[in-house]
């Protein structure tokens, strides 16, 4: 457990006040030493730094003929919910149903695999007259904003409407046209009639849908292919951001990292009083703690195996019925 006596925010004042020659409240405000500590926290704290201690698996659910999981900002009790703000990263294993999927970090190698294709089909042709136009695609489920129908008005300009992933269309169009990305059924309205003669064209990302193997991870969302075709277990690990100092009781999740946290909220005031000489006396130290923090995570390392291809074997002790290679 972190020692209650020293690793408190309250010791963390205490010895920035020290190192920042302003031992009265007058000089440098409590309120302004938590927003240093708090800002060197959350947004300066070291990423190789903060994983070893704050690697977490995240657990969110699949829902049916939904590709993509981002950030929730409705629902507190959703496992996505603050997501962007929660966790600084993200890395493997992930798992689906509980087999192990490939996480991709590039949409280039992922969108290799799962190319972006469009079917093209006819739905109808322009009389110079008509605007609307619905049916049914022939080819159904159908992926969410991917969906673009199309085709020329009587001036030889373009109309297009696009669908907004709420199953509504967008562009030239009236509103309240509508898209069902299960059925295929589509209803739209252009703001001009077809030129007579001309074809509408509905271009559409076709799937069929099934259990996901494969995880995108870019820019805060996680997209999944195959498209599920029913609710899912997903269990990624990632790294969360550090708790926020809100009590002069509160502690780091380690006591290990107090006087790292005061040599680095110690530089930002100096930072902001421009005392160049200030920064360059407690640099040395700030990196020293640095490393003495660092020195942990390389003793953990140090236990465990090289990953090869025949380490995929994970062999069980006798003894403890535990993993010997975590």
């Amino acid at each position: 457990m972190p020692d209650n006596t020293l690793s408190t925010l309250e010791q963390i004042r205490i010895k920035i006040r020290r190192l920042t020659r302003t031992p009265s409240s007058a000089q440098l405000s409590d309120d302004d030493i938590d927003n240093y500590v708090n800002n060197f926290v959350l947004y300066d704290f070291p990423a190789h730094l903060i994983a070893p201690s704050l690697t977490e698996v995240l657990t969110f659910y699949t829902d049916p003929y939904i590709d993509t999981y981002s950030t929730n900002t409705a629902d507190p009790n959703n496992p996505l919910y603050n997501f962007k703000n929660e966790y600084v990263g993200v890395k493997g294993p992930a798992y689906i149903s509980g087999c192990q999927a490939y996480l991709s970090f590039s949409l280039e190698q992922f969108y290799n695999a799962y190319p972006r294709v469009q079917f093209r089909e006819l739905i109808g042709t322009g009389d110079g007259v008509t605007t609307n136009f619905s049916g049914t695609l022939s080819d159904f489920p159908v992926l969410r904003e991917n969906v673009l129908i199309s085709a020329i008005d009587n001036n030889d300009s373009g109309l297009e409407g696009h669908d907004d992933g709420e199953g509504n269309f967008e562009g030239d169009v009236v509103a309240g046209g509508t898209i069902d990305y299960v059925t295929g059924d589509y209803d739209i309205t252009f703001t001009l009639a077809v030129k007579s003669g001309e074809d509408v064209y509905a271009n559409t990302m076709p799937y069929v849908p099934t259990l996901p193997t494969n995880i995108l991870y870019f820019k805060d969302e996680f997209t999944l292919r195959p498209i599920p075709d029913r609710p899912y277990r997903v269990d990624v690990t990632c790294y969360r951001r550090p708790t926020e100092f809100l009590n002069a009781d509160d502690m780091p999740e380690l006591s290990q990292w107090w006087q790292y946290i005061a040599y680095g909220a110690a530089k930002k005031v100096f930072e902001d009083r421009m005392d160049i000489d200030s920064i360059q006396k407690i640099m040395p130290e700030f990196k020293n703690q640095e490393l003495l923090i660092n020195r942990k995570r390389i003793k953990e390392n140090s236990q465990k195996r090289a990953a090869t291809i025949y380490a995929s074997a994970m062999p069980i002790s006798a003894d403890t019925g535990f993993n010997d290679n975590i």
